[in-house]
């Protein structure tokens, strides 16, 4: 048996990336898999491959999260798990950051996922999950991306807040706070279909060689399945938790 049979999942921002392999690994772990996102090409093409349903999502969008989980309903009746992994980055200054520009942060990181668990949690089945991303950035700073960063601390306090209130109903809420992980958010050269992929994320890996203790970049895959611990049994007795997943860099600074 998979650890997520009959399991009925929405995943947001599942057409690439992160998302990507979190309904990926979700769908071989047994789960239903609601693939959400605004890359309508991609996410269609994801969902047929998975045998999952697909629908357009902007995360922003209130009305869009009612009709996303009206559709999931109409086709499976229920629903056991959200996972808000959508999200966006931009590189600047706070002292240089547009207000348009921190807004955009803002309304698809910390807004989207307030969207996500007011939509959803009123939904889910009694015992159901939800796993918000958050970052290693919402535990600590980083020049150049003050919008992301403070995004990301809200995402773990609405987190703990969520778990509070949800607890009643035995729906566990937790976040995941990744490092430095390879996908276009960090490595760009993915989104050109010319470019070497295994050559961008050696380069990568060199980056962060002495950045991170273990040496590399985290993969995406990585990521799915911490979120795959958060969704199922095995994290019975965790709920309202950051957990960091970063290779070690959030621990401190080697000077040996």
């Amino acid at each position: 048996m998979g650890k997520l049979d009959g399991r009925v999942v929405i995943v947001t921002g599942a057409a690439r990336g992160q998302g990507e392999q979190e309904a990926r690994l979700f769908t071989e772990e047994g789960a239903r898999v609601v693939v959400a996102d605004v890359l309508d090409e991609q996410g269609r093409t994801l969902a047929a491959e998975l045998r999952a349903l697909y629908v357009h999502l902007d995360v922003g969008e209130e009305a869009d999260w009612t009709d996303a989980v009206a559709a999931a309903k109409r086709a499976y009746g229920r629903i056991d798990g959200l996972v808000n992994n959508a999200g966006i980055l931009r590189f600047n200054a706070l002292v240089n950051t547009p207000l348009d520009e921190f807004m955009q942060v803002v309304r698809v990181n910390q807004v989207g996922c307030f969207l996500g668990v007011k939509a959803v949690a009123p939904e889910l089945t009694d015992g159901g999950t939800i796993v918000n991303t958050a970052s290693y950035t919402g535990l600590t700073g980083m020049a150049a991306v003050g919008a992301y960063a403070a995004t990301k601390h809200a995402v773990v306090g609405l987190t703990r807040v969520a778990a509070l209130e949800l607890a009643p109903r035995g729906i566990r809420v937790n976040a995941v706070c990744p490092g430095a992980i390879d996908t276009a958010m960090s490595n760009p050269a993915r989104l050109d279909p010319d470019a070497d992929t295994e050559e961008t994320s050696r380069a990568l890996d060199a980056l962060y060689r002495k950045l991170v203790p273990l040496g590399r970049v985290g993969r995406p895959e990585e990521v799915a399945r911490l979120a795959l611990f958060l969704s199922c049994e095995d994290s019975s007795y965790i709920t309202g938790q950051p957990f960091v997943i970063d290779g070690g860099w959030l621990a401190g600074v080697t000077v040996i």
